[in-house]
């Protein structure tokens, strides 16, 4: 299977005192700060479990999701990706990950917000890549297995695929040891 279109989903660990409209203003100064990458801002928080706050690019969107009742950063690949599974799953991963990390920064949040980096869901938002089945998964499951490892180290690490048929196919990567956003962009620059 050739994976293209990732979903990264990153898990908020704290969060304290944050509500999710207030991601609203730091997108749009993100919006402000930048050339032309990002271009809008769109508002869901009004539905529960929802998209939440979505920051729309060309290539990439960034959202605060709330779905599952999880509040996270999302980070869904819009564009083609190129060169291997285990390239494409680094960048997306990556990007996702300096994301969780710029919000980290932001001084509106610093010292409120915090990323857990040993949890994360990853998607494959296209059903005519793959379907949401257990063959799709075994064709993907080498190589999350592969980029796993690189990601959270020797660690103990579970990989569960929602089985509904009607979701997307998505596995959630779970390693046994707390990491945090710098220590998992560390472990993706070694190869």
């Amino acid at each position: 299977m050739e994976l293209q279109k990732l979903n990264v989903k990153v898990f908020i660990d704290r969060s304290d005192g944050i509500t999710l409209t207030d991601f609203i203003d730091i997108f749009h100064g993100w919006i402000q700060a930048t050339d032309g990458d990002y271009y809008d801002v769109v508002d869901y928080s009004h539905m529960k479990a929802g998209p939440g706050i979505v920051l729309i690019a060309n290539d990439a969107n960034v959202s605060i999701d709330e779905t599952e009742n999880r509040r996270g950063l999302l980070f869904s690949q819009k564009g083609g990706l190129r060169g291997s599974n285990q390239e494409k799953l680094r960048g997306v991963f990556r990007s996702a990950l300096e994301n969780c990390r710029k919000l980290e920064e932001e001084p509106a949040l610093l010292g409120k917000l915090r990323f857990a980096a040993n949890e994360a869901v990853v998607s494959v938002n296209d059903r005519s890549i793959s379907s949401n089945s257990q063959e799709s998964f075994d064709e993907m499951k080498g190589d999350i297995e592969v980029f796993a490892k690189q990601l959270f180290g020797s660690v103990d690490i579970t990989f569960e695929r929602n089985s509904d048929p009607r979701q997307r196919l998505h596995v959630r990567l779970k390693a046994a040891v707390p990491l945090n956003v710098d220590q998992a962009l560390e472990n993706l620059q070694r190869r």
